[in-house]
């Protein structure tokens, strides 16, 4: 069945010939139809390709872990949210105003899945691990479909470039979050809408308004495209298209408020004048864009309408007003990759076929120029790393600081920053720093400005919690720790 669907999907791209059997340009066509014949079952490289990669962004994640190398604070956020499901309480993060619930913040249920698996191993590096699954999970459908439309070793090419692509590297690098859901979810629906499973499309798509408020507009769109490839009304994509839009209203307009302590979406400042009125620039808005397609589809990937499952992450993000949302750093492309990537296996048949020898020769040649971009980036980019054996070594003044981070007794409340969170999180509550809204926390943890020593840190820090009184615990490296000793 799937080999007479590729093989129909390619036929049509094909020019019209109407000549005989025997002419050389039928010959021509025919020669070409059969070597395009994909693979009925592209054997296990789907599967292999996900396990190296699960085993290449987990090692980062346990060295980044070891090293105390975090980088914001969206770690200890979603921890905190776990932590509560795991104990059959709210998602309450403290971290972003004591006793604030996440889903008044962003809407994310979708975490509890993690929950039972963050309650037999309450750590931080549970996440991460999970994230790694995730994302690797999502090779899957890429490897497969790009194998079953273009032979084997295309297909592993594909699913390799896929692994390396700069978005996933540096989404993998940015802690955890809970676009790691939306992944393999996306991967799945696309691959379904490629072989013409549309209630399979539908129910992997269908689950994206769970993991963030935006992705129902996502899922909205891959409905949308099911009615493009369909070209009839079906009821299952006519539904995915209503359900998800009203998701994303019903979430935005009610739920997230309902939950917020404001009464509103904080967010929506970031779209309005509110948010300072900057508006990006023309010249970033092609950079990003060029970088999503470049490197990884050569801009193949516009000759699909799977490119429209990108079009809402692309637009909120360039609508906004606040620039961390315009770039190439942290997790924002992530989502973007599987979209762009089926794209690109959607587009690559016909584009084999066209009448355009240069078209064909670069259709012909582009899975391997991809994988050769990907390596070459990957040098500078987090898998890079692993090549290092400086990155499997833990600094020694990491177990120190360790040691000093466990003298702080369980269900303690603390204040902290970044770098001590990792060890915190997961039995004590913590508060952001300079954000305890008057609550004098029993200790604080905090990385040591450069040139301040521990005592004019915890001059600062007594300014910040007047009435009560503060002695150094110890310090560690570049961390140290508070005991409040009194309180007014």
């Amino acid at each position: 069945m799937d080999t007479a669907a590729a093989t129909a999907a390619t036929t049509d791209a094909a020019p019209a010939v109407p000549v005989s059997e025997s002419h050389p340009l039928r010959r021509t066509t025919r020669r070409l139809l059969d070597r395009a014949t994909p693979l009925r079952a592209p054997r296990l490289d789907p599967y292999w390709t996900a396990a190296f990669f699960f085993v290449a962004y987990a090692l980062l994640a346990l060295c980044r872990f070891g090293s105390m190398s975090i980088s914001s604070w969206d770690l200890g956020i979603f921890e905190q949210a776990i932590r509560g499901y795991a104990h059959f309480q709210a998602p309450i993060v403290d971290l972003k105003g004591p006793g604030t619930n996440i889903l008044g913040d962003h809407f994310s249920p979708v975490l509890v899945v993690l929950a039972p698996l963050y309650r037999l191993f309450p750590s931080s590096l549970t996440l991460l691990i999970a994230q790694a699954a995730l994302f690797a999970l999502s090779a899957i459908p890429v490897t497969r479909a790009a194998a079953r439309y273009l032979g084997r070793a295309r297909g592993l090419a594909l699913g390799i470039a896929y692994g390396l692509s700069w978005g996933m590297q540096k989404a993998v690098d940015f802690d955890f979050h809970e676009i790691a859901f939306a992944l393999p979810l996306i991967a799945f629906a696309l691959e379904a809408v490629l072989r013409g499973r549309w209630t399979a499309a539908v129910c992997w798509a269908a689950p994206l308004p769970l993991v963030k408020e935006d992705l129902g507009v996502t899922a909205a769109a891959i409905g949308a495209l099911a009615l493009i490839r369909t070209r009839r009304a079906s009821p299952l994509a006519i539904g995915l298209v209503a359900c998800g839009i009203s998701a994303t209203a019903v979430t935005l307009g009610v739920i997230i408020p309902g939950f917020n302590g404001s009464g509103s979406y904080d967010y929506w400042s970031k779209l309005g004048g509110d948010g300072g009125g900057t508006v990006i620039p023309l010249g970033t808005a092609l950079h990003t864009t060029l970088w999503v397609l470049l490197p990884t589809t050569g801009l193949l990937a516009l000759r699909s309408p799977l490119l429209l499952v990108a079009l809402p992450t692309l637009g909120w993000r360039f609508l906004s007003h606040d620039p961390h949302y315009w770039g190439i750093d942290w997790h924002y492309n992530a989502v973007l990759m599987p979209v762009v990537f089926l794209a690109l296996v959607d587009a690559l048949p016909r584009a084999r076929f066209s009448q355009r020898r240069w078209l064909r020769s670069y259709a012909h040649h582009l899975p391997a120029a991809l994988v050769a971009t990907a390596l070459a980036l990957t040098t500078t980019l987090p898998v890079g790393r692993l090549t290092d054996s400086a990155t499997y070594r833990m600094p020694p003044d990491v177990a120190a600081a360790e040691r000093l981070l466990e003298r702080i007794p369980d269900d303690a409340t603390v204040e902290s920053d970044v770098r001590p969170l990792s060890r915190l999180t997961n039995r004590t509550r913590v508060f952001w720093t300079g954000d305890t809204r008057g609550l004098a926390p029993d200790y604080i943890a905090t990385q040591l400005p450069d040139n301040r020593t521990p005592e004019q840190t915890l001059k600062d820090a007594a300014k910040r919690h007047l009435g009560s009184t503060y002695v150094i615990l110890g310090t560690a490296s570049d961390i140290a720790v508070f005991r409040r000793t009194s309180a007014h």
